[in-house]
């Protein structure tokens, strides 16, 4: 009975651990889900903004030749600013590189976090399976120590009915002996 009773322990011990296992993964699948939608209002983000300076930058560009046409008496003046423009331009599109270079990185990032949640969703599977499987031996284990109790039970019963027998039994002989003595 008492191997019985370790192993009830031991295994509410497993479960428990199980339990607490599938608790952190569950934990790690959340965390991973935010990062995820993190990632993507980011790439987001990043695209609008890369879009809103393309856009300005055409703007630039388009109102300073339409100027240049217009004014080709304030030339000198114009070149100077076209000069200074078109450096705007060069850190502009040094910007719009690295903000490339970014937005490549975020993919990269989300494909890796797209394979993570599949490989954890795989492994969540799995765990459930496995969860599935140790809750029926638990349920096995437990109709294993009511059947042992209810065995006790009656071997209880029978070793009082015993002990009763006997106790009649000693009173019976020691009337015989005192009738005997008589």
């Amino acid at each position: 009975l008492k191997g019985q009773q370790q192993e009830i322990y031991n295994l509410m011990q497993r479960k428990n651990a199980v339990d607490e296992e599938n608790a952190c993964l569950k934990n790690k699948f959340c965390n991973l889900n935010q990062k995820f939608k993190d990632k993507s209002q980011e790439l987001k983000d990043t695209e609008e903004c890369a879009q809103k300076k393309e856009e300005q930058n055409r703007l630039v560009i388009k109102n300073l030749e339409e100027e240049n046409k217009g004014l080709n008496t304030r030339c000198a003046d114009l070149l100077n600013d076209l000069e200074k423009l078109r450096n705007q331009e060069a850190q502009w599109k040094t910007e719009k590189s690295g903000n490339d270079a970014r937005i490549k990185n975020l993919e990269t990032d989300l494909a890796e976090a797209g394979v993570q949640i599949k490989e954890l969703c795989s492994l969540c599977s799995n765990l459930s399976s496995q969860v599935a499987k140790k809750e029926e031996e638990l349920f096995q284990k437990n109709c294993d120590v009511i059947k042992a109790k209810k065995e006790l039970q009656e071997l209880q019963n029978l070793y009082r009915r015993n002990t009763e027998h006997t106790a009649q039994q000693a009173e019976l002989i020691k009337q015989l002996q005192a009738l005997n003595t008589d």
